[in-house]
């Protein structure tokens, strides 16, 4: 691992600052991505600058009916937390189907979206890749891909992003509240994340030094009807091959409104807005139900590796809408 400046400043406004001021520095919360991806040489910042404590880590209700959730609040708080539960229920669904109890428990809802990409070639500092090293490369292209993109993909890379978190919250219209030199505004959560076009190596929007201070989540009537479900390659500690979120509004069987987002299949939550808009206003039935999936899919673009995600997908897609259907 190589040798590093720590700083714990007093406030999150001069940890931005802090961090703007050096282009090879990086924020501190829970640590369960950084710390690994320093151990493997992915990551070597001279700078690392501690916020675990500079942000909420409460769980507020708005006036609306929404949840202001602090940056700093712990996955395994968000997860137990009643009104999301009640509310959100999604959102504890997903929680919980990530990482380990222990890593939940340090985890932070501001961290937890920014997570990098979990491809072994990203993670290897010995192969071409154009996420970790731009211009050298992306080894996955004609490599092992069983967890690469089948949606939003470029020539330049196929990485998929991790979270589960972020595909429910992508799915429930929240919004993320960004610190930053230049001072604070708003991004719509869909809005956060980036496919990778040709600079896979930026992750999000965010600029260098924006730090996340909280998520709001607004009270989207289908959330209190709502499910996440992920398809893997083993019981626990394992990523998403797929993963759905959904929440549905469904009136004498009608879909009088819907919210969907994959995960496991772009280098961003994917909200899957075709299925959404050919449910919307139709019967809930499993060939309407099918009709969204190969609409959504329509342009993926797989090899022999990650060809069973269609299908995959599709099953999954189908089996939560028959739930939050129903």
């Amino acid at each position: 691992m190589k040798p590093f400046t720590y700083e714990a400043p007093a406030d999150a406004l001069a940890a931005v600052r802090a961090v703007a001021a050096n282009p090879s520095s990086a924020f501190l919360g829970g640590g369960t991505n950084l710390v690994d991806h320093l151990k493997l040489g992915v990551a070597q910042p001279d700078l690392l600058v501690d916020v675990t404590s500079l942000t909420s880590a409460e769980i507020t209700d708005r006036p609306d009916g929404g949840l202001s959730i602090g940056a700093a609040v712990r996955n395994s708080d968000l997860a137990a937390d009643r009104r999301v539960r009640k509310r959100f229920p999604v959102l504890a669904q997903a929680l919980l189907s990530g990482a380990t109890g222990q890593l939940r428990n340090m985890a932070t809802t501001g961290g937890n979206p920014l997570q990098r990409t979990r491809c072994v070639y990203f993670q290897d500092v010995t192969t071409p890749c154009n996420k970790r090293e731009p211009g050298s490369g992306c080894s996955a292209i004609g490599g092992y891909t069983r967890y690469h993109a089948i949606l939003g993909a470029s020539e330049h890379c196929i990485a998929t992003h991790p979270s589960d978190l972020a595909v429910a919250l992508a799915a429930l219209d929240a919004e993320v509240h960004v610190l930053g030199p230049g001072g604070e505004r708003t991004i719509p959560f869909t809005e956060l994340h980036r496919l990778p076009g040709d600079r896979p190596e930026k992750d999000t929007v965010l600029d260098h030094g924006e730090l996340i201070t909280a998520i709001d989540v607004p009270p989207l009537p289908p959330a209190r009807n709502s499910r996440y479900r992920k398809v893997r390659d083993r019981a626990s500690y394992a990523f998403a091959l797929v993963s759905v979120a959904a929440a549905a509004e469904v009136r004498d069987g009608t879909i009088s409104d819907i919210r969907l987002a994959f995960g496991g299949v772009a280098h961003k939550p994917w909200r899957a807005y075709r299925a959404e808009e050919v449910l919307r206003g139709r019967e809930s039935t499993e060939d309407n139900f099918r009709a969204a999936a190969e609409a959504e899919l329509r342009d993926a673009r797989t090899d022999e590796g990650n060809a069973f995600k269609v299908p995959l997908l599709t099953r999954t897609l189908v089996s939560v809408l028959k739930e939050v259907c129903a």
